[in-house]
């Protein structure tokens, strides 16, 4: 018997990364909101790496944080071992990575949400939406109806889910939970196209069971970087992670015994991740390989849990057994979670709008592993746009987009509408043609003042960024300014850097120009340095080392802007425009882009065709 449970602003489906976030931000912005889970011990899991971070996806989590959200907070609450990767490279794909302790940090966010005001955290599964006028109702499976404005899907991977472990499979959410089971077939009733997508996870491992005397040792980084920028105190590295390697009896054992593998069976329908593959694709795909690296990281303080990073797999258990005992320092592993396969329902993101609101359907959004997407990181960012957009909307306020050439979510949202998905999206540097303006050192001067205005921003947090930027401005005067005389202690710092001595005056900041050179390497002779921030610093060099190629990109962002500036209007026929091919008309009624720049990255959109379509518009302007 179903009963009336209440009028809310705002409805959560799922209290994942996207769901949290989703959650925070309808809720801080005034919005009442109610955050659904099927499991409360599930809110905030890391059913996969127990890390937050990456390559692209630590630039993902500093500009969460910058926008006002919580998931580099709570990442620096819950560190074991920070690291920033790819420092060899150029500052565009440095990349902070931090191994957390991932039941601190599920309880941790569960009871942000608890304490949240207009937030209540609800234990219940949805199995059924109505659509009602410009409302929804949202109904449990024990038969609450809530009526609400808007409804958020993040419902990660338990939409539909159904677990593989060799040749035997069950319905089942992550770790073990519930799956959603009722709602797919409602989403499909409503005309919401899903479709199969898999991913998958190592065994879990008891650490006294891995001889660690064997095996290479990974430090984290001290000092460590902190990814919030609201994170004061100095953080400690309070624990390592080790480094293995297959070898070819593990991978004999693979292919001795790939005919077992539910997705070389065909039992596995769904599509899995192309930059994430199992083991056993590994081995498969990559025959010439005579071994793959593997790392083995602590899952928290307080457990004795290890994860075998770039093992995941699907084989049955006895030959997991079998192959991880083939590893230098797991010839006696004891397995305390088997490895799986794990296939869900998740939606076509064509159908989403730049506010991840579905086009047809005003009102629903969807965030994260629902969208096609696959990552932790990739789900807050998108739960955090689909809360922020959906309070705004129930406030009538203006949209928030973020675009490509201001941050890596825009670049995120932007690929998943425009250009769908045919296997788990995963966020990389190398997706963004405007990756030396979108640095993790620089998010905050890209997205806080944002966050700012759209109310997520504290003061106190907004006093300590005009500080920063004041700090940066006053910095750069200096190093502009500043004259070395040429002196023996200077020409010998040079001359030890492998770069040409002085003979006369020359700028601190020419010097810092110079690659060779560094702020750490004028220690001696910059004496009027101010006490600042290291990122401060850090953000200096880098405008000044990089100046010709920034002002290239900017160039490059400002006609971009100019072309994304010219709107497509919504109720467009382009059946009816002349001279576009039959392909590009199919895509762009399916897509349906904003603007002219949206348009240009459909897949199967040719220049010829925007050329027509710009003519188009521009006759439309004229009243032609």
């Amino acid at each position: 018997m179903n009963y009336f449970a209440g009028e809310i602003d705002v409805a959560v489906i799922g209290a994942g990364h996207a769901g949290i976030e989703a959650g925070l931000a309808a809720a801080r912005l005034g919005c009442r909101t109610v955050v659904f889970t099927i499991n409360l011990d599930a809110v905030g899991n890391c059913p996969c790496n127990p890390s937050i971070g990456g390559t692209a996806k630590g630039h993902l989590v500093r500009e969460i944080d910058a926008l006002g959200g919580e998931m580099g907070r709570t990442a620096d609450e819950c560190m074991i071992q920070s690291r920033m990767l790819n420092l060899g490279k150029g500052p565009a794909v440095h990349s902070l990575r931090a191994q957390i302790d991932r039941n601190q940090y599920a309880r941790v966010m569960k009871h942000k949400l608890e304490l949240c005001g207009n937030l209540e955290l609800r234990q219940a599964e949805v199995v059924d939406l109505k659509p009602v006028g410009n409302r929804w109702e949202v109904i449990t499976r024990l038969g609450a109806i809530y009526n609400t404005g808007a409804v958020i899907l993040c419902t990660g991977t338990f939409l539909g889910g159904k677990v593989f472990v060799g040749e035997v499979s069950y319905d089942s959410g992550p770790d073990g939970m519930f799956p959603a089971a009722f709602l797919p077939d409602r989403l499909r009733e409503l005309g919401i196209s899903l479709r199969r997508f898999k991913t998958g996870t190592p065994a879990r491992v008891l650490k006294s069971s891995v001889d660690i005397s064997i095996l290479e040792i990974q430090h984290g980084d001290d000092p460590v970087t902190p990814f919030s920028y609201d994170t004061d105190v100095q953080l400690a590295n309070k624990d390592v992670c080790y480094i293995s390697w297959t070898n070819e009896e593990t991978h004999k054992v693979i292919r001795d015994n790939i005919c077992r593998s539910p997705l070389y069976a065909g039992m596995i329908e769904g599509v899995g991740p192309r930059y994430c593959p199992s083991i056993e694709d590994k081995v498969i795909r990559f025959p010439d390989k005579s071994r793959h690296q593997l790392f083995i990281e602590p899952c928290g303080i307080d457990t004795e849990e290890m994860y075998l990073q770039g093992m995941s797999s699907s084989l049955p258990e006895e030959v997991q057994v079998k192959f991880y005992r083939t590893i230098p320092g797991l010839e006696n592993v004891q397995i305390m979670r088997s490895a799986y396969a794990i296939e869900y329902d998740c939606c076509d993101p064509l159908q989403l709008d730049s506010t991840l609101e579905f086009r047809d359907w005003p009102g629903l959004y969807g965030a994260g592993q629902f969208n096609g997407s696959s990552g932790y990181e990739e789900a807050a960012a998108q739960g955090l746009i689909a809360g922020i957009n959906a309070a705004r909307k129930l406030q009538g306020k203006e949209r928030l987009i973020l675009d490509r050439a201001g941050s890596y979510i825009g670049t995120l949202i932007d690929d998943l509408i425009t250009k769908g998905v045919t296997d788990p999206y995963r966020m990389m540097t190398s997706r963004s043609e405007y990756r030396l303006i979108l640095r993790q050192d620089n998010a905050d001067e890209r997205l806080t003042p944002i966050g700012r205005e759209i109310g997520l921003i504290s003061d106190s947090r907004w006093k300590k960024f005009e500080r920063k930027q004041e700090a940066k401005a006053i910095e750069f005067k200096r190093v502009c300014d500043t004259v070395f005389s040429p002196s023996d202690v200077l020409n010998e710092i040079l001359v030890s850097r492998g770069t040409t001595p002085v003979s006369t005056g020359v700028r601190l900041s020419e010097l810092l120009k110079r690659p060779q050179i560094t702020y750490a390497d004028l220690t001696k002779v910059d004496i009027e340095r101010l006490k600042l921030e290291q990122a401060v610093f850090e953000s200096v060099e880098i405008q000044l080392k990089y100046e010709g190629y920034i002002k290239r990109q900017l160039a490059d962002i400002e006609e971009m802007r100019r072309v994304e500036c010219k709107t497509i209007p919504k109720d467009i026929d382009y059946n009816r425009i002349k001279g576009l091919r039959l392909e590009a008309v199919e895509k762009l009624e399916k897509v349906r882009p904003e603007n002219l720049g949206q348009a240009g990255r459909v897949s199967g959109v040719s220049p010829a065709d925007i050329s027509v379509l710009m003519i188009w518009l521009a006759s439309m302007e004229k009243g032609n």
